[in-house]
């Protein structure tokens, strides 16, 4: 049996998706000056440089890009930003990432920001399986699917056609 892999986000609805989270990150945040969008290494940075693109379209927020370095196979290693605790303290975060699958790389990351005071924080991402073995939701979703646990989303957000497959 040949297993088919289906499209669940093209590169226009993908292009869509990022606008509205912008927008919605913007409404969120109106009265700031900044805020810090936390992209996790790899495919959630590059959303969230598309999101910081976006955001300074849209508004006069100031985006504060932040590279977020979790090791997804053991999350309780040491996690490290792209940006001291300085820079992020006190002023509005979205934790932003591709997939929100189980949820355990966006706790660990909402735990890494808990220990400085924040206005704010939120989470950013693409798809939402609603496979959560944690207490975490996004704030902020292009999609949301219920899948099974053997299936996975692959999310192409470079080169020239971006898209979502679920295989």
């Amino acid at each position: 049996m040949t297993v088919k892999n289906n499209v669940i986000l093209n590169h226009e609805e993908i292009n869509d998706k990022i606008r509205r989270i912008a927008f919605q990150i913007y409404e969120t945040n109106v009265y700031e000056t900044e805020v810090v969008l936390a992209g996790i290494d790899k495919n959630g940075y590059i959303f969230a440089k598309k999101l910081k693109s976006m955001l300074e379209k849209i508004s006069s927020i100031t985006p504060i890009l932040c590279k977020v370095s979790i090791d997804k196979k053991n999350p309780l290693t040491e996690i490290k930003t792209s940006v001291s605790a300085e820079d992020y303290m006190n002023k509005s975060v979205v934790l932003v990432d591709d997939v929100l699958n189980s949820g355990t790389t966006l706790i660990y990351g909402v735990k890494h920001f808990l220990n400085v005071p924040l206005k704010q924080f939120k989470t950013a991402v693409l798809v939402n399986r609603n496979h959560k073995k944690y207490p975490v939701k996004a704030d902020f979703k292009g999609i949301s699917l219920s899948t099974s646990l053997h299936e996975h989303i692959n999310i192409v957000l470079e080169g020239k056609t971006f898209e979502a497959v679920l295989e």
